[in-house]
């Protein structure tokens, strides 16, 4: 090391020819002779040496240069030792504040890791209930075909009712009602089913966003960790020039910390949108299969109120028809009688009529007008006019036996009507209502 540390020193004495030594003039004393003699004589000489103060002089330079030399020479050693020593201190305290930096560095990708994956199985297990509800709401979807084709039918049978029967009633009202309700509910719940698959797809990407945050995460938890285990003595340590610049597009600890939180926070927002979407969904389920089965009772309370009402209108008219078969019995047997009444007027209108002929001719004066003369012709008048009111009886009987059969008639084909009526909804509708989907059925469950 000393033979670095560059020290000023005086050239050393080198040997030179004596005339080439400069010469020193002395000067003779003002009052001696001799030594005027005396100096001539060795003035060669005394001009080619140094002076015994100049050689002494000489001694305490080099004795000093030296003493410096090796003073300078230890200090140096010393001043090198010690910074050798304190550069070994630094060394190692940065090499312990860079682990200990790492190691917190670790304890904070950690932390942030861990959050993540807390994240991530939230959003997993909320998107899997959320896929639970959309195919709650596929099936309740598909449920309602059902009680679509069941209505549409009943009102497509009760197209066939015939006659006054043909009737806008109480339950093609409430079947109406019942075609639109499901149309409306099947409308809702394909806009609910839409929006849940937008909100599953969005709970997706923001796991997904969760799951490469997570991912570089854990690359970056394992460089660290295993920069962490490095140490003076680990065998897979070189250099890498260049490796100490920092990246253009590299983040600061703050956009670090800030980008998992807006992952986090984002993947929040989306799972509690889903919570209240899922309770949205359990609410419009219940509530609609809650109104498709009031609507279906209603629909079923008013067939059965309805057909009450044909068949006690059956039975009345049923009644009314063995009563006017009765009438019409007896008035046919009226209607005889007044025939055979009318015949049995012949019989006295001819007596009548052959008396007054066989009167007739009597002879002269006893051609007379006798009393016995006026009352054969009121006889016969009045047997006319007894066959008259007769034959206007007889067809009044006619005529009311032939409304009589109308009304028969027209009272079989409403009885018949109303039959069929009944054939329609009892039958018919009402038993295909039975195939109606229950309640958990609407509600989205198998």
């Amino acid at each position: 090391m000393s033979a670095q540390v560059l020290v000023s020193r005086p050239p050393a004495p080198q040997t030179v020819p004596p005339h080439s030594l400069p010469v020193r003039s002395v000067e003779a004393p003002y009052n001696t002779g001799e030594s005027s003699s005396s100096g001539l004589a060795t003035s060669g000489f005394r001009t080619a040496k140094y002076l015994l103060e100049e050689w002494q002089q000489a001694g305490y330079t080099s004795f000093y240069q030296a003493f410096s030399d090796r003073d300078g020479s230890e200090r140096n050693r010393h001043e090198a030792k010690q910074l050798a020593a304190e550069m070994e201190a630094r060394a190692q305290r940065s090499q312990a504040d860079s682990t200990k930096k790492l190691g917190e560095r670790l304890l904070d990708v950690y932390y942030w890791r861990a959050e993540l994956e807390r994240e991530i199985r939230d959003v997993t297990a909320e998107t899997h209930l959320l896929l639970q509800c959309k195919n709650r709401l596929q099936t309740a979807l598909d449920a309602t075909d059902v009680p679509f084709i069941i209505s549409t039918d009943n009102l497509h049978c009760r197209e066939r009712r015939e006659g006054g029967e043909l009737v806008r009633d109480g339950a093609e009202i409430e079947l109406i009602k019942e075609v639109e309700l499901i149309r409306n509910v099947q409308e809702l719940l394909r806009r609910t089913l839409e929006q849940t698959i937008q909100q599953i797809r969005m709970n997706r990407d923001a796991k997904e966003k969760l799951e490469m945050d997570w991912s570089d995460k854990v690359e970056a938890y394992d460089i660290d960790d295993k920069c962490g285990r490095h140490n003076n003595q680990t065998t897979d340590i070189q250099f890498h020039h260049n490796s100490s610049k920092l990246e253009d597009n590299a983040s600061t600890p703050e956009s670090w910390a800030q980008y998992s939180h807006d992952n986090i926070y984002r993947a929040e927002r989306e799972r509690m949108a889903s919570i209240n979407l899922r309770s949205l969904i359990d609410n419009i389920l219940q509530d609609v299969s809650e109104d498709l089965r009031s609507q279906c009772d209603n629909v079923n309370s008013a067939f059965a109120k309805r057909c009450e009402e044909v068949e006690d209108a059956k039975r009345k008219l049923e009644d009314h028809l063995n009563k006017t078969l009765k009438e019409i019995g007896d008035q046919e047997n009226n209607i005889a009688a007044l025939k055979q009444a009318i015949k049995d007027k012949e019989a006295p209108m001819k007596v009548a009529q052959t008396r007054l002929y066989q009167r007739s001719y009597r002879p002269n004066v006893e051609l007379c007008r006798d009393p016995v003369q006026f009352r054969l012709v009121s006889e016969v008048g009045e047997l006319s006019e007894s066959v008259e009111f007769l034959k206007q009886k007889l067809d009044e009987a006619e005529q009311s036996l032939r409304n009589l059969e109308d009304t028969r008639m027209s009272l079989e084909k409403d009885i018949g009507n109303k039959a069929n009526t009944l054939f329609i909804d009892r039958e018919k509708c009402m038993t295909h209502r039975t195939r109606y989907p229950t309640v958990v059925k609407l509600s989205g469950y198998q």
